[in-house]
């Protein structure tokens, strides 16, 4: 996602909703965030659906990350050889097949 440019990037909702489709090509050309304004303070923000995409499959990147490390804090782990042992009975991965 690109920095956010106060003078490119902040809109009112008034001027957002009469100029929604440009405001939506800007968006989809530049993939960068779009802030709509009410009253003066921020409302919202618009992003492409791309830049969305993308932070959430950081996000749950990111909370896969968080709950391997609780996992580990809690000792739900397995080392690999017991991994390895339990696929070889469960499989029946021994070489003779």
């Amino acid at each position: 996602m690109q920095t956010l440019r106060v003078s490119r990037n902040i809109v009112p909702v008034s001027e957002f909703k009469a100029k929604a489709a440009e405001w939506l090509r800007r968006l989809g050309e530049s993939a960068e965030p779009l802030v709509i304004t009410q009253n003066g303070k921020a409302a919202g923000v618009l992003l492409s659906p791309d830049v969305f995409d993308r932070l959430t499959e950081r996000a749950r990147f990111i909370q896969a990350v968080e709950q391997g490390l609780a996992d580990l804090e809690a000792g739900r782990v397995y080392s690999h050889e017991d991994v390895a042992a339990e696929m070889r009975e469960r499989f029946s991965m021994d070489g003779d097949e």
